[in-house]
């Protein structure tokens, strides 16, 4: 086992790492930009390392920095989180070159699965059915216009190396194929270093299913179950649950099924999150795997009871997994809510100075969070500041567990989408469980 971890994060995931390391006996080093010095993860972890400044390009993502405090500090292994350098093979190689783990699959396994056209291949060679689409990237209009007018409008428009909702532009008709070409092209240039662009059919209003798997690098692979994340907006979940309610017990074996099928096919190890589109008419595509933790993690470990950051840890440090398919065991009913500091309706960031905070707690609730009172929510990263969990005895239970904890979770001084998330659980759509991708646009529109 690792003697000491360094995390290539900051924040709730970092505090995360943290927790879970501690419980294994592993020391640890939290880097930090100079505007996260106060921050908890800092404090929390056994060393910490200054890496930039404020600009993420300049410290979370300054590998250069990011490797030197892993040198000075003596460490085995790194832990990236997700985000950031989560999926960055180069990355991952960089840490092979310097004798430093890193926790998660291997470089080969993230360059094949990142590059969004090349998965797409990879999957339909094992055999799992992906989404009508170019076979490769696509390099002008002219082409551009050949494949949509072949596999019929509405398309999507993807950046290959995207990621968190964002290379991503629909084209209803062929006024709007041009102008979304040349601004995904930016986009993805500016974004992810790759102007790469492919084209799919675009799946109105499908479910949004995802199948976590577990893989040590022995050959043993299990799944843990799905989650539901079709709670979106702009392509960026906001809401999870596992088990997915109201999908067929026949398809959920057939999407574990051909999660596992292409985990075995690259030779996958580590955790990792092979995502579908379900039509609801039986039919599902592969649309992309996360080769990293995910945000979600937690609503699997809590119907499961297994601590994922510790069994990835464990896989990282070359110990085959504990667990056979037999062994897991589902219990209950979980459901997550991002809290963002951001404008509950229009979604625009809201940094600030948190002036009050009270988090919710009893039986069944789970809050992750780097957040405390005079905390700084600051303008340069993600706005994603806490994650209400809660666990019950079946979907009802968590429903009424959620109300009640989003009641009591207060924060003052910047706005948040605590009370879109009311909402959300107030809706027919949600409490009928037949949601889907565009379901919250359209209670979005109906306040």
């Amino acid at each position: 086992m690792f003697k000491k971890i360094l995390i290539a994060n900051r924040s709730e995931i970092a505090i995360r790492i943290i927790r879970a390391c501690k419980e294994l006996g592993i020391s640890t080093v939290a880097i930090h930009s100079t505007a996260d010095e106060d921050s908890l993860h800092v404090r929390f972890a056994d060393q910490s390392v200054c890496v930039g400044p404020p600009d993420s390009n300049k410290s979370y993502l300054n590998i250069p920095a990011i490797i030197s405090a892993a040198e000075i500090t003596d460490v085995d292994a790194i832990h990236p989180g997700y985000g950031f350098l989560a999926e960055n093979a180069g990355f991952a190689e960089v840490c092979a070159s310097s004798n430093i783990t890193f926790i998660g699959p291997t470089a080969k396994n993230i360059r094949e699965m990142g590059h969004k056209a090349n998965s797409r291949n990879l999957a339909s060679g094992a055999g799992v059915s992906v989404i009508p689409g170019s076979d490769s990237m696509v390099e002008s209009t002219e082409d551009a216009t050949e494949i949509a007018n072949r596999i019929g409008y509405p398309i999507i428009i993807k950046a290959a190396a995207g990621g968190g909702g964002r290379g991503m532009r629909i084209c209803r008709d062929q006024s709007e194929l041009i102008p979304h070409f040349d601004i995904t092209r930016s986009e993805a240039a500016s974004a992810f270093g790759d102007p790469s662009i492919y084209i799919e059919r675009f799946i109105e209003n499908p479910k949004h299913i995802e199948i976590q798997i577990m893989a040590d690098n022995y050959g043993n692979i299990i799944h843990l179950g799905e989650r539901d994340c079709s709670i979106q907006r702009r392509h960026q979940k906001l809401l999870e649950e596992s088990p997915a309610p109201t999908l067929d017990p026949t398809v959920r074996e057939d999407m574990i099924s051909a999660a596992l099928k292409l985990a075995k096919q690259i030779g996958y190890s580590s955790l990792g999150t092979v995502e579908f589109l379900y039509d609801g008419d039986g039919e599902f595509f592969f649309i992309e795997m996360n080769t990293r933790i995910q945000v979600e993690h937690t609503v699997t470990e809590c119907v499961t009871s297994l601590d994922l950051v510790k069994e990835q840890i464990r896989i990282a440090a070359g110990e085959k997994t504990r667990y056979s398919q037999s062994d897991i065991r589902f219990s209950g009913h979980s459901i997550e809510c991002r809290v963002n500091a951001e404008d509950p309706f229009t979604f625009l960031p809201n940094p600030g100075k948190v002036t009050g905070l009270n988090i919710p707690g009893g039986p069944g609730i789970r809050v992750d969070t780097a957040l405390y009172s005079d905390a700084e929510v600051l303008p340069h990263y993600e706005s994603l500041v806490a994650k209400l969990i809660v666990h019950g005895i079946d979907r009802k239970e968590a429903i009424a567990k959620m109300n009640r904890s989003l009641s009591e979770f207060h924060i003052a001084g910047v706005k948040t989408t605590i009370p879109l998330h009311s909402e959300i659980l107030r809706s027919d759509a949600f409490l009928s469980g037949f949601y889907h991708t565009g379901s919250l646009d359209s209670l979005i529109s109906e306040m």
